[in-house]
């Protein structure tokens, strides 16, 4: 996101006797030499003021006073178009957008996440009042020296590395409960610690994150797992009380024992910890539910065998579970079908060597395989560090070429009728054993491929 379109919103504004800063987390992010992943600017212009500056707006809330200035030549009917493909006004802003918001007051918030109302006002003082956590209420002047000004105490915070709401914590999550996952995030993602009065507000008023969309949970989660610092996020989750609230299945993972000959790392959860502290910044989304919930099924599944722990089953159970963890936080159909799939196939690598050239061949070319490949390394890498299996599998995928994995067929459901076969389920078995033979290296010509359906499934009379 450019920093001149911002200062350039910000130079309009105040040309037309407006004041305009930039606001939030972009100047959190300026202070600290990060990147800011968008830039917001605060005015005591009105939506209504904002809108005739710029004639090319998207009224996201203009009832809450936030007014998207689009860049880089877009039209309001771009923004329009990427609201309409599922982007959320924040993700519209992030790629699209400046974001220009009105100094304002907000009035009670019933649903725990909007304000009922809003009173625009004419001071930044009053609206940074109003805002989650200190580091994120500081303010801006790109047109003075870029001058910060600080209402709250925030840059003392950000010195300290602290996460402190502004004012009364109970009353900023009674607001807007999302803030107390956020608060989470923010402390993992910058290694902060939280203000200690903030971390016992989370605690009390955790049981109403529910008031919550599970839209927005799944983000904030998603957001945990893949900003580099899943680890850490997820042990203040489960501290904080909240992981008990969004992710039961998860918190029941404590204190289950495995079996330490391939697991001397401890108890289930503390692998999983182990695994989330491996993903990378940037991990994709799926890759990293997948690592969150590949042993999601191992609870209910302990027993004590003569021989030693085991968990049988816990493949099957952990798929129908990461399922219904899909669903409930709305995920959509394609990372649903992705997450079940690592879920399903993690443990397959195990056979992997004793597998047949067809079975190996068809096992990588399981969709998004690198995916597969790389949690099972983690995996290892968070139990008992034998990488031997990874490797086999790597040189396998680095020595095969795509059409060896997916070859041409040779034999086609044409070829059979031609053949005087019917077609019916029988194709289907017919088909699938040419292939064998085709993955297995047996069958390399069409013709030989002919007389091998000859041989073995002879037309019936």
């Amino acid at each position: 996101m450019p920093k001149d379109a911002a200062i350039s919103v910000v130079r309009t504004l105040r040309e037309q006797g407006h004041q305009a800063y930039l606001v939030g987390g972009c100047v959190r992010d300026l202070l600290l030499a990060r990147e800011p992943a968008d830039y917001d600017v605060s005015t005591d212009a009105t939506p209504r003021e904002v809108m005739r500056i710029f004639p090319e707006t998207y009224a996201v809330g203009a009832q809450f006073g936030v007014v998207l200035v689009p860049i880089d030549g877009l039209t309001a009917k771009d923004l329009e178009q990427a609201a309409q493909d599922d982007e959320t006004p924040e993700e519209v802003a992030k790629h699209h957008a400046i974001e220009v918001a009105t100094f304002r007051s907000d009035g009670i918030y019933s649903d725990g996440r909007h304000p009922d109302e809003v009173r625009f006002s004419k001071t930044a003082e009053e609206d940074v009042q109003r805002r989650d956590f200190t580091i994120n209420g500081l303010l801006l002047d790109p047109l003075d020296n870029e001058r910060v000004i600080d209402y709250v105490g925030g840059r003392a915070d950000l010195e300290a590395g602290i996460i402190r709401t502004i004012g009364d914590p109970e009353r900023r999550f009674a607001e807007d409960k999302l803030r107390m996952l956020r608060a989470i995030r923010f402390a993992a993602r910058f290694e902060y610690r939280i203000d200690p009065t903030t971390f016992a507000a989370i605690q009390r008023l955790a049981p109403q994150i529910h008031q919550v969309s599970r839209e927005r949970i799944r983000e904030e989660l998603t957001k945990m797992l893949t900003e580099g610092h899943a680890k850490p996020a997820f042990e203040l989750l489960d501290e904080s009380k909240l992981l008990h609230e969004v992710l039961p299945e998860i918190e029941k993972m404590k204190g289950v024992e495995q079996p330490p000959e391939y697991h001397p790392e401890g108890d289930v959860f503390v692998h999983t910890l182990m695994l989330l502290d491996q993903l990378g910044v940037g991990a994709s989304r799926t890759l990293a539910w997948g690592a969150l919930l590949h042993d999601v099924g191992k609870p209910s599944t302990f027993r004590v065998a003569p021989d030693r722990i085991r968990f049988d089953g816990h493949v099957e159970v952990g798929v129908a579970m990461a399922r219904d963890i899909c669903h409930r936080l709305r995920m959509s159909n394609d990372d649903t079908e992705q997450i079940i799939a690592l879920v399903n196939n993690h443990m397959k690598f195990a056979n992997t060597m004793k597998m047949k050239e067809s079975t190996l061949k068809r096992f990588m070319r399981l969709p998004k395989f690198p995916e597969h490949l790389l949690l099972h390394r983690l995996d290892c890498l968070s139990s008992h560090a034998d990488l031997s299996l990874y490797d086999f599998v790597s040189k396998k995928m680095a020595e095969t070429s795509a059409e060896e994995i997916r070859p041409t067929p040779l034999v086609t459901g044409g070829d059979l009728i031609a053949l005087g076969h019917t077609p019916g389920p029988r194709f289907k078995e017919i088909l699938s054993a040419v292939e064998d033979q085709q993955l297995e290296g047996s069958l390399t010509t069409r013709d030989a491929a002919l007389e091998f359906v000859r041989r073995n499934f002879p037309a019936r009379q």
